[in-house]
């Protein structure tokens, strides 16, 4: 690590070396104020973009023309900018915390399930305004091969969207007026690897020697074999190991998730060039968050498990400063399916602004299952808390599986042994376990070990699908307020709430995929369903099932919306003295104080009426979801069957 002394002088003299290049090349095209403004953002982000371009590839002999290169790239992407998105950043710059009010509410879908293209999911914005979206992420709709793609995200043109969902242009076009609805625009950047059918990847089994060392291409076992002493097989039924041969260049590849996905090498400094590139056409596009892919996999070093590697970090944070000077107002969000205490360390500034929180969700799912919250509430009083100018993405599921990924450590400290529950949460999440209520299948599963994870739409996991098929009407009542229970609690926990949508007026499982060959191997397509138009149309009928849960969210979502202490991320997880009840308080930066608390066992649960006290409720006070005025005496306070009370002193 060079010296802070001799760095901040080798700072002063890059840019003092490369900015009369740049601004000779670029500043009369700009013009005066745009070039006044890149300049501003430049002085103050670039020491940032060189500690870490010089970290990552100071030892090349051509570092400085590359450096001279990413900063052409900043002033390029700059110049082009749209003017309304020059608009948004500047507003953004302003209020850079605007992703931790309360009003912010996600959505995620696929173009083609949901509405079939971009031109029509562009109707469908009166539907996300009425559900209340501020934030909507499409699931990957770039250019991939046929067939099996892993659902998009093996990209075979970052700058090309699938053919059947339309353009760029239409994609422009959705985010110019989403963005007018009070939307943000969510997209993938899949940056660990392309699709073999990538132009990169098509030039290199061609020959072209500069686009195979993009990947990592080796022409005997000898160093895949090294490798794999230490990597772990991400997928080892459809993919054992992590490198693939490919018999028209006589070489192994690295594919560390499927074999028609090769891994990029980060080691080329060519590589990051070319990746900014396609990250800064996706901001010109509008994108408001970028949503970045297995990005734990992204640096490689022998002799280690090639996962959240040190320079992972450090690749995460020059694409960052990179976006500060360029496109200042997107955003990262993270996608780090690791250990919970892993999971942190891509949060910050300077990193990912934005974090999936997984650990939230295999624990909601943890306490349905068992009906106890001492996990749950054991590892978030320990990991919840995270600087506050950054937020948690808080979900109940996603268009990937659920996976049981609570920390050991914290389970052996309630006397609970991790292997054997995980087999146990697998066997109730697949209806193998008696009285389960959930309906999942498997995936990836380890007969040997009896290791998987689960897939199933939220109503069939809540029990939903066994009670309709049944015709148990109590049953039923359960599973609806399961599905609200979770609802309630990623939208009042801190962070931004995500909804699959689907689970907003109950979608089962779709067993339908098994009749797609490019789907049937996959079971994370049974959540994956296409849109039941007929369904949607119910909504608004409260003798509905349907109805009954969009109308329950949709009054969820709009108190939420009106409590400022469901703003931001401080959550104050506490103890209440009943293991069925979850609580935590949320307080608002002007005061507002809100105690929440969810019951997840089908009966009634007592609290008593001193543990309220200790947290602000004493006398008088209100339930913000009944908006009924309370009065707390000696007496308990009741909670019935999942239900969710949000408390506010009055």
């Amino acid at each position: 690590m060079i010296e802070p002394t001799k760095l901040h002088r080798a700072t002063e003299l890059a840019l003092a070396r490369l900015l009369p290049r740049i601004e000779q090349a670029y500043a009369k095209a700009m013009g005066p104020s745009d070039w006044k403004t890149f300049r501003r953002r430049l002085d103050e982000h670039f020491p940032t973009l060189f500690e870490q371009l010089l970290i990552l590839y100071g030892d090349q002999y051509d570092f400085y023309y590359q450096l001279e290169q990413v900063l052409a790239l900043a002033a390029t992407t700059w110049g082009e900018r749209p003017k309304e998105l020059k608009k948004l950043d500047e507003s953004r710059e302003a209020n850079p915390q605007w992703f931790q009010s309360e009003k912010m509410l996600g959505g995620v879908c696929y173009v083609d399930l949901f509405a079939g293209d971009l031109r029509r999911l562009r109707k469908q914005i009166p539907y996300f305004q009425e559900l209340g979206l501020t934030y909507l992420h499409l699931m990957p709709l770039f250019k991939a091969p046929l067939g099996d793609n892993d659902g998009g995200y093996a990209v075979s043109d970052y700058r090309e969207v699938e053919a059947r969902l339309g353009t760029m242009d239409d994609l422009r076009t959705l985010a110019a007026e989403l963005r007018k609805a009070g939307i943000s625009l969510v997209l993938d950047f899949i940056f660990n690897h392309t699709s073999d059918e990538h132009r990169w990847a098509i030039a290199a089994r061609s020959g072209d020697q500069d686009t195979q060392d993009y990947y990592f291409l080796y022409p005997d076992r000898t160093m895949p074999d090294a490798y794999e002493r230490t990597l772990r097989e991400i997928f080892p039924d459809k993919h054992p190991g992590a490198f693939t041969y490919r018999t028209e260049i006589d070489r192994w590849v690295w594919t560390t998730f499927n074999v028609f996905q090769w891994d990029l090498n980060y080691r080329n400094p060519a590589v990051f060039r070319e990746m900014a590139g396609e990250m800064l056409y996706l901001a010109n596009a509008g994108a408001e968050v970028l949503r970045l892919d297995a990005l734990a996999f992204t640096w490689k070093e022998m002799g280690t498990v090639c996962e959240s590697l040190p320079k992972a970090h450090t690749l995460v944070q020059a694409f960052n400063a990179l976006l500060r000077i360029a496109a200042p107002s997107l955003l990262f969000k993270s996608e780090a399916i690791v250990h919970p205490d892993e999971v942190a360390k891509y949060i910050s500034s300077s990193e990912c602004q934005l974090s999936y929180n997984p650990l939230l969700m295999a624990l909601l799912w943890n306490s349905l299952a068992t009906r106890e919250v001492r996990l749950l509430r054991q590892s978030l009083s320990r990991r919840f808390q995270i600087a506050p100018d950054t937020a948690w993405v808080n979900y109940v599921r996603c268009h990937d599986d659920i996976g049981w990924t609570f920390d050991d450590t914290d389970a052996q400290a309630l006397g609970i042994n991790g292997y054997d529950h995980r087999r146990f949460l697998n066997a109730f999440y697949t209806g193998r376990f008696p009285g389960s209520f959930a309906r999942g299948l498997p995936f990836q599963e380890n007969p040997r070990t009896g290791d998987a994870r689960i897939s199933g739409m939220l109503a069939s996991l809540a029990g939903l699908e066994s009670a309709l098929r049944s015709g148990n009407t109590a049953e039923i009542e359960l599973a609806v307020r399961r599905i609200l229970l979770v609802h309630a609690i990623i939208l009042s926990i801190g962070g931004v709430p995500l909804l699959y949508l689907g689970d907003e007026i109950g979608a089962m499982n779709d067993y339908g995929y098994v009749e797609d060959p490019a789907k049937a191997v996959d079971s994370r397509w049974v959540h994956r369903p296409r849109t039941d138009w007929a369904k949607r149309e119910v909504r608004h009928d409260a003798a509905t099932i349907e109805g009954r849960i969009y109308q329950g969210l949709q009054h969820l979502i709009a108190v939420r919306k009106a409590t400022p202490a469901f703003g931001g991320n401080k959550t104050e997880v506490i103890n209440v003295g009943n293991d069925h009840v979850f609580a935590y308080a949320r307080i608002s930066t002007g005061g507002q104080r809100v105690l929440v608390l969810a019951n997840f066992s089908e009966g009634t649960q007592a609290i008593a009426a001193n543990e309220l006290r200790l947290y602000g409720l004493n006398y008088h006070f209100a339930d913000l979801v009944t908006q009924r005025d309370l009065v707390l005496g000696s007496e308990p306070l009741v909670l019935e069957p999942y239900q969710v009370l949000w408390l506010q002193a009055g």
